[in-house]
Protein backbone atom coordinates (compact mmCIF):
# COMPACT_ATOMS: atom_id res chain seq x y z
CA UNK A 1 0.00 0.00 0.00
CA UNK A 2 1.96 3.25 -1.08
CA UNK A 3 0.02 6.44 -0.75
CA UNK A 4 -0.24 8.93 -3.42
CA UNK A 5 -1.92 11.81 -1.94
CA UNK A 6 -4.72 12.65 0.61
CA UNK A 7 -8.08 14.71 0.13
CA UNK A 8 -7.49 17.27 2.71
CA UNK A 9 -5.21 20.26 1.46
CA UNK A 10 -3.98 22.20 4.36
CA UNK A 11 -5.18 25.92 5.62
CA UNK A 12 -2.05 27.73 5.34
CA UNK A 13 1.02 27.15 3.49
CA UNK A 14 3.36 24.15 4.66
CA UNK A 15 6.64 26.40 4.83
CA UNK A 16 8.15 23.70 7.21
CA UNK A 17 7.27 20.51 5.85
CA UNK A 18 8.41 22.62 1.67
CA UNK A 19 12.00 23.52 3.89
CA UNK A 20 13.02 19.84 5.13
CA UNK A 21 11.70 18.49 1.38
CA UNK A 22 14.16 20.75 -0.07
CA UNK A 23 16.86 20.23 2.85
CA UNK A 24 17.01 15.97 2.23
CA UNK A 25 16.93 16.99 -1.43
CA UNK A 26 19.43 19.47 -1.75
CA UNK A 27 21.82 17.44 1.21
CA UNK A 28 21.65 14.54 -1.23
CA UNK A 29 22.77 15.89 -4.25
CA UNK A 30 25.53 17.33 -2.30
CA UNK A 31 26.79 14.21 -1.52
CA UNK A 32 25.21 12.32 -5.15
CA UNK A 33 29.10 11.92 -6.32
CA UNK A 34 30.07 9.77 -3.64
CA UNK A 35 27.83 7.11 -4.85
CA UNK A 36 30.61 6.31 -7.55
CA UNK A 37 32.56 4.87 -5.02
CA UNK A 38 31.06 2.49 -2.59
CA UNK A 39 34.39 3.16 -0.60
CA UNK A 40 33.56 7.40 -0.03
CA UNK A 41 29.90 6.38 0.23
CA UNK A 42 30.53 4.51 3.11
CA UNK A 43 33.00 6.48 5.03
CA UNK A 44 30.59 9.23 4.36
CA UNK A 45 28.35 7.58 6.10
CA UNK A 46 30.49 6.15 8.75
CA UNK A 47 30.70 9.78 9.76
CA UNK A 48 27.34 11.27 9.53
CA UNK A 49 25.24 8.09 9.53
CA UNK A 50 23.40 6.87 12.96
CA UNK A 51 25.90 3.84 14.34
CA UNK A 52 24.24 2.44 17.16
CA UNK A 53 27.33 1.13 18.75
CA UNK A 54 29.04 4.18 18.79
CA UNK A 55 26.08 5.44 20.31
CA UNK A 56 26.10 2.69 23.00
CA UNK A 57 29.83 2.34 23.65
CA UNK A 58 31.19 5.67 23.15
CA UNK A 59 28.33 8.35 23.88
CA UNK A 60 28.20 9.94 20.45
CA UNK A 61 24.75 11.19 19.59
CA UNK A 62 25.53 13.27 16.67
CA UNK A 63 24.11 10.78 14.45
CA UNK A 64 20.52 10.92 16.00
CA UNK A 65 20.29 14.02 13.99
CA UNK A 66 22.86 14.12 10.93
CA UNK A 67 21.16 10.42 10.03
CA UNK A 68 17.47 12.35 9.63
CA UNK A 69 18.95 14.46 6.50
CA UNK A 70 21.22 10.78 4.89
CA UNK A 71 19.51 8.83 2.19
CA UNK A 72 20.47 5.80 0.88
CA UNK A 73 19.74 6.05 -2.93
CA UNK A 74 17.23 7.77 -4.99
CA UNK A 75 14.41 5.82 -4.04
CA UNK A 76 14.61 5.83 -0.31
CA UNK A 77 14.71 9.85 -0.70
CA UNK A 78 11.72 9.99 -3.20
CA UNK A 79 9.80 7.25 -0.61
CA UNK A 80 10.42 9.47 2.05
CA UNK A 81 9.97 13.00 0.69
CA UNK A 82 6.61 11.44 -0.66
CA UNK A 83 5.32 10.96 2.50
CA UNK A 84 6.31 13.76 3.87
CA UNK A 85 4.41 15.91 1.73
CA UNK A 86 1.39 13.59 2.21
CA UNK A 87 1.11 13.54 5.74
CA UNK A 88 3.05 16.79 6.66
CA UNK A 89 1.37 19.65 5.51
CA UNK A 90 -1.95 19.01 7.66
CA UNK A 91 -0.32 18.26 11.05
CA UNK A 92 1.52 21.14 10.66
CA UNK A 93 -1.32 23.48 10.29
CA UNK A 94 -2.61 22.65 13.21
CA UNK A 95 0.50 22.19 15.10
CA UNK A 96 2.04 25.65 14.04
CA UNK A 97 5.64 25.85 11.93
CA UNK A 98 7.59 26.19 15.33
CA UNK A 99 6.47 23.40 16.55
CA UNK A 100 6.03 21.25 13.92
CA UNK A 101 9.42 21.54 13.63
CA UNK A 102 10.53 20.61 16.78
CA UNK A 103 7.93 17.97 17.40
CA UNK A 104 9.78 16.56 13.54
CA UNK A 105 13.29 16.66 14.80
CA UNK A 106 12.04 15.33 18.52
CA UNK A 107 10.38 12.12 16.44
CA UNK A 108 13.56 11.34 14.82
CA UNK A 109 15.92 11.66 17.46
CA UNK A 110 13.34 9.05 19.36
CA UNK A 111 13.44 6.82 16.35
CA UNK A 112 17.47 6.43 16.41
CA UNK A 113 16.70 5.56 20.24
CA UNK A 114 14.75 3.13 19.50
CA UNK A 115 16.70 1.09 16.49
CA UNK A 116 19.70 1.73 18.93
CA UNK A 117 17.77 -0.21 21.68
CA UNK A 118 17.06 -2.60 19.17
CA UNK A 119 20.67 -3.33 18.23
CA UNK A 120 23.04 -1.74 20.28
CA UNK A 121 26.10 -3.42 19.32
CA UNK A 122 25.17 -2.84 15.71
CA UNK A 123 28.41 -1.26 13.69
CA UNK A 124 25.68 -1.11 10.29
CA UNK A 125 25.01 3.06 9.31
CA UNK A 126 21.29 3.60 9.47
CA UNK A 127 20.48 6.78 7.55
CA UNK A 128 17.15 8.52 6.32
CA UNK A 129 14.24 10.53 7.13
CA UNK A 130 11.65 8.12 7.52
CA UNK A 131 11.84 7.62 11.61
CA UNK A 132 10.78 11.53 11.76
CA UNK A 133 8.35 11.24 8.82
CA UNK A 134 6.66 8.04 10.71
CA UNK A 135 6.18 11.00 13.98
CA UNK A 136 4.76 12.72 11.37
CA UNK A 137 2.22 9.39 10.48
CA UNK A 138 1.54 8.74 14.22
CA UNK A 139 0.22 12.66 15.12
CA UNK A 140 -1.54 12.26 11.40
CA UNK A 141 -3.15 9.16 12.89
CA UNK A 142 -4.04 10.56 16.37
CA UNK A 143 -5.57 13.92 14.92
CA UNK A 144 -7.22 12.40 11.92
CA UNK A 145 -8.19 9.26 11.68
CA UNK A 146 -10.89 9.79 8.95
CA UNK A 147 -8.92 11.36 6.13
CA UNK A 148 -9.19 10.23 3.47
CA UNK A 149 -6.01 8.81 1.44
CA UNK A 150 -5.61 7.49 -1.99
CA UNK A 151 -3.26 4.47 -2.10
CA UNK A 152 -1.57 2.49 -4.86
CA UNK A 153 -2.12 -1.11 -3.90
CA UNK A 154 -0.07 -3.69 -5.54
CA UNK A 155 -0.39 -7.68 -4.89
CA UNK A 156 1.18 -9.57 -7.01
CA UNK A 157 0.23 -8.44 -10.92
CA UNK A 158 -2.94 -7.12 -8.98
CA UNK A 159 -2.64 -2.75 -9.12
CA UNK A 160 -5.09 -0.27 -8.35
CA UNK A 161 -5.97 2.93 -6.81
CA UNK A 162 -8.10 2.78 -3.74
CA UNK A 163 -9.77 5.43 -1.36
CA UNK A 164 -9.16 4.37 2.47
CA UNK A 165 -9.32 6.08 5.97
CA UNK A 166 -5.87 7.52 7.07
CA UNK A 167 -6.27 5.15 10.03
CA UNK A 168 -7.08 1.52 7.98
CA UNK A 169 -3.36 2.56 5.84
CA UNK A 170 -1.29 3.88 9.05
CA UNK A 171 -2.21 1.03 11.34
CA UNK A 172 -1.24 -1.64 8.44
CA UNK A 173 1.95 0.41 8.04
CA UNK A 174 2.49 0.35 11.42
CA UNK A 175 1.52 -3.17 12.46
CA UNK A 176 3.78 -4.37 9.39
CA UNK A 177 7.20 -1.99 10.86
CA UNK A 178 6.75 -3.73 14.61
CA UNK A 179 6.07 -7.51 13.25
CA UNK A 180 8.92 -6.90 10.57
CA UNK A 181 11.34 -5.31 13.51
CA UNK A 182 10.68 -8.71 15.64
CA UNK A 183 11.76 -10.88 12.59
CA UNK A 184 14.63 -8.90 11.77
CA UNK A 185 18.17 -8.91 12.96
CA UNK A 186 19.27 -4.68 13.46
CA UNK A 187 22.52 -6.00 14.14
CA UNK A 188 22.90 -7.26 10.43
CA UNK A 189 21.61 -4.41 8.50
CA UNK A 190 18.58 -4.05 6.49
CA UNK A 191 15.47 -2.12 6.95
CA UNK A 192 15.33 0.39 9.92
CA UNK A 193 12.24 -1.15 11.52
CA UNK A 194 12.32 -0.51 15.08
CA UNK A 195 13.40 3.59 13.82
CA UNK A 196 9.58 3.53 11.78
CA UNK A 197 7.89 1.78 15.34
CA UNK A 198 10.00 3.89 18.02
CA UNK A 199 9.45 7.13 15.22
CA UNK A 200 5.37 6.29 15.30
CA UNK A 201 4.71 5.98 18.59
CA UNK A 202 6.83 8.98 19.55
CA UNK A 203 4.49 10.87 17.09
CA UNK A 204 1.52 9.66 18.31
CA UNK A 205 2.61 10.52 22.32
CA UNK A 206 4.23 14.03 20.71
CA UNK A 207 0.63 14.64 19.64
CA UNK A 208 -1.38 14.16 22.75
CA UNK A 209 -1.41 17.41 24.21
CA UNK A 210 -2.46 19.03 20.64
CA UNK A 211 -5.14 16.57 20.38
CA UNK A 212 -6.31 17.42 23.97
CA UNK A 213 -5.70 21.34 23.64
CA UNK A 214 -7.94 20.94 20.73
CA UNK A 215 -10.75 19.45 22.61
CA UNK A 216 -10.00 15.80 22.43
CA UNK A 217 -12.41 13.44 21.41
CA UNK A 218 -14.78 16.37 20.74
CA UNK A 219 -12.26 17.58 18.29
CA UNK A 220 -13.08 14.22 16.15
CA UNK A 221 -16.57 14.98 16.95
CA UNK A 222 -16.81 18.49 15.27
CA UNK A 223 -15.06 17.51 12.24
CA UNK A 224 -15.31 13.79 11.92
CA UNK A 225 -11.98 12.77 12.93
CA UNK A 226 -10.94 14.93 9.54
CA UNK A 227 -8.78 18.09 9.01
CA UNK A 228 -11.32 20.61 9.32
CA UNK A 229 -10.51 22.52 6.05
CA UNK A 230 -12.09 22.59 2.21
CA UNK A 231 -12.39 18.56 0.95
CA UNK A 232 -10.21 18.13 -1.81
CA UNK A 233 -12.29 16.14 -4.34
CA UNK A 234 -10.59 13.67 -7.30
CA UNK A 235 -12.65 11.68 -10.09
CA UNK A 236 -10.79 9.20 -12.11
CA UNK A 237 -11.93 9.27 -15.66
CA UNK A 238 -10.89 7.39 -19.03
CA UNK A 239 -8.00 8.91 -21.00
CA UNK A 240 -8.78 11.04 -23.92
CA UNK A 241 -6.41 9.67 -25.75
CA UNK A 242 -7.92 7.45 -28.57
CA UNK A 243 -6.47 3.79 -28.81
CA UNK A 244 -4.65 2.73 -31.80
CA UNK A 245 -5.41 -0.75 -33.06
CA UNK A 246 -2.36 -2.87 -34.47
CA UNK A 247 -2.75 -3.07 -38.19
CA UNK A 248 -3.19 -6.61 -39.70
Amino acid sequence: MIPIRDHNPSRCTPYVTYALIAANVLIFIGYWPLFASERALMQFFDEWALIPARVTFTGDYSGLVTSMFLHGGLLHLAGNMLFLWIFGDNLEDRMGHLPYLAFYLATGIAAGVAQVLGGPGSMMPTVGASGAIAGVMGGYLLLFPRARVDVLLIFVVFVQIVTVPAALMLVIWFVFQLLAGLASNPETGGVAYWAHAGGFMAGVVLTLPVFWRLGGPRFWAAHGGVPPNPRARYSFRRTPIPRVRRRR
